[in-house]
């Protein structure tokens, strides 16, 4: 059960998922991308905004396992703050057999999450279970505080806690971990993306050559995630851009030939991603390049827009056009609210450079 929506082992990022592992599992993420037995798209890297709709989700994909295997819990990595808090809400919910501690090699500030330590913590929406105490006069004469009767351990989780501390060189250094993981991310998407190309070794075909499946706006409900978009630009949002195909179990009703668009996001079944390449507004059709085949095409009723930004190459590396790149430009005025060029990092520095052709 992959809990990280921001480095994912078998799904591009900002999935929560369960996966059925009958292999042994080698190489980076983007090797061994699979379609998960249940996923839903958060649309996040990070799930700081709405620890909440996290929890919930978790709880969404944590409710379709059966027990018939043992499961294998992947947290993430935030364990600072309201990150550890969120993380004892997570054990609480999940009730694990045994955790797991990794260490970071000389970096003391975590306590073991010892089921005595998860026990007593409060967590982020959970409480801890306060341990009544009382004086008593230790052998050496000095007062000392034990727990009183009825406060035992009986109701504390129980479960075995793995501690490893691993001596990596250069564990854990922020800078280089932010770098590395966005590079596993877009990298995890085109391996994904991948599936749309041909099996036998050729030239990989551009986004602009490849066929894209008709949607219309009515077949389908529109929300975008992470932020709120006035329903008048809500197509400019989603143009060009990464969408979670989903399953509403509510039916599509739409007065007229216009978008359906949610009010609130959904926690629902995700089965697959795809590009909107187009938006035909004269013919009321969105225009979604995707590999998920026909017959789970036809089961997604919703596309949900999150956070996750198509990778960079893929915009600008189309090959074989004249003139400007689709969805790219040099000419564009950047004042505008919410625009922005694209980044790019050299040598793991900070300091930003940008493309020579930037997209809108």
């Amino acid at each position: 059960m992959e809990c990280d929506i921001g480095q994912t082992e078998f799904t591009p990022p900002g999935c929560v998922s369960l996966s059925s592992v009958t292999e042994p599992v080698l190489g980076p993420p983007f090797t061994h991308q699979q379609t998960p037995r249940k996923m839903v798209y958060y649309g996040q890297t990070s799930c700081e905004q709405d620890t909440e709709r996290y929890l919930d989700v978790v709880k969404y994909v944590f409710g379709s396992y059966k027990k018939e295997v043992p499961l294998v819990i992947n947290t993430m990595g935030w364990v600072k703050g309201e990150g550890l808090l969120l993380l004892i809400d997570t054990i609480r919910l999940l009730s694990p057999t045994h955790i797991v501690q990794m260490d970071v090699y000389d970096w003391k500030a975590m306590a073991p999450l010892t089921p005595e330590y998860v026990h007593l913590t409060p967590g982020l929406y959970t409480k801890g279970k306060q341990q009544a105490k009382c004086k008593q006069l230790g052998a050496d004469g000095g007062e000392s505080w034990k727990a009183s009767e009825g406060e035992g351990d009986a109701s504390a989780p129980e479960y075995k806690l793995l501690y490893v501390h691993p001596e990596f060189p250069r564990a854990g250094v922020a800078g280089e971990a932010r770098v590395h993981s966005g590079i596993l991310r877009d990298m995890s998407m085109l391996g994904y993306l991948g599936q749309l190309q041909a099996p036998d070794i050729g030239a990989v075909l551009p986004l602009h050559c490849l066929a894209p499946y008709q949607v219309p706006f009515s077949a389908v409900a529109l929300r975008v995630i992470h932020t709120d978009v006035a329903p008048t630009n809500i197509m400019y949002a989603v143009n060009a851009s990464w969408v979670g195909l989903c399953r509403i179990p509510d039916e599509i009703r739409c007065q007229s030939d216009g978008p359906v668009l949610l009010t609130q996001t959904p926690v629902c079944d995700c089965l697959g991603f795809g590009i909107v390449r187009g938006v035909d507004m004269e013919k009321k059709l969105y225009h979604v390049v995707t590999p998920v085949p026909p017959e789970n095409l036809r089961l997604v009723n919703c596309l949900l827009l999150g956070n996750i930004a198509i990778p960079n190459c893929v915009l600008v590396g189309q090959q074989g056009v004249e003139g400007e790149i689709p969805y790219v430009t040099a000419d564009y005025n950047y004042s505008i609210l919410g625009s922005g060029k694209l980044k790019k990092k050299k040598q793991f520095k900070r300091r930003k450079y940008a493309f020579e052709c930037d997209y809108a």
